[in-house]
């Protein structure tokens, strides 16, 4: 059975599975309220950090244009443009014994692609989620269903894994949102792209 978390809450990843887990599924869905014209296009990314969530260089900002981590251990699973389907909309693979030493934070975004030309914002996007899957058993193990109401953000951490002393992952519900979008996300974790 899945824990459903709050925003602030975390979920020890191992106490979910009733065992230690080594390769997660990270998912993520929303619904876009009815607008004119261009449609919207929500990109998933991962910022690989150190314990401030410092990116630990450029190949770990992964997202749909760098698809795969160092010693793949984080994998985009594909661009969905259109944001068609059921379920996930798009995803990553989180291998977690492939992250490096210094790698303690794994955060997880959402933003808008040209929100900004498109007069687009998280204010229009709905039922947004973010899910851990285990990849051994396929079980979700912990959910976060973003509740708050945004205004005008056109980038949101949606959740990170951040590792404990002793090796220990959890998951934490984040639900941060950024008004000038990806690049003042980036900016703040001192990814440079």
């Amino acid at each position: 059975m899945s824990t459903a978390l709050r925003k602030g809450g975390n979920a020890s990843l191992a106490k979910e599975a009733g065992r230690v887990v080594t390769e997660v599924l990270v998912g993520f869905g929303w619904a876009v309220a009815a607008t004119s014209g261009t449609g919207f296009d929500l990109d998933v990314s991962a910022i690989v950090g150190d314990g401030d969530g410092t990116v630990l260089g450029e190949p770990w900002f992964v997202f749909f244009g760098n698809a795969v981590a160092p010693g793949r251990a984080v994998i985009h699973n594909g661009d969905n443009p259109a944001g068609q389907g059921e379920g996930n909309r798009e995803s990553l693979n989180v291998r977690l014994r492939r992250l490096p030493a210094l790698a303690s934070r794994v955060l997880f975004a959402v933003s808008i692609y040209e929100a900004e030309r498109r007069r687009q914002s998280f204010s229009q996007v709905r039922s947004a989620f973010v899910r851990v899957i285990d990849q051994a058993s396929g079980n979700e193990l912990v959910r976060y269903d973003l509740d708050e109401r945004f205004t005008d953000e056109t980038a949101v951490i949606f959740g990170e894994l951040y590792r404990r002393d002793g090796g220990e992952w959890k998951f934490r519900a984040v639900g941060q949102g950024y008004r000038n979008g990806l690049k003042d996300l980036l900016r703040h974790h001192r990814v440079v792209v």
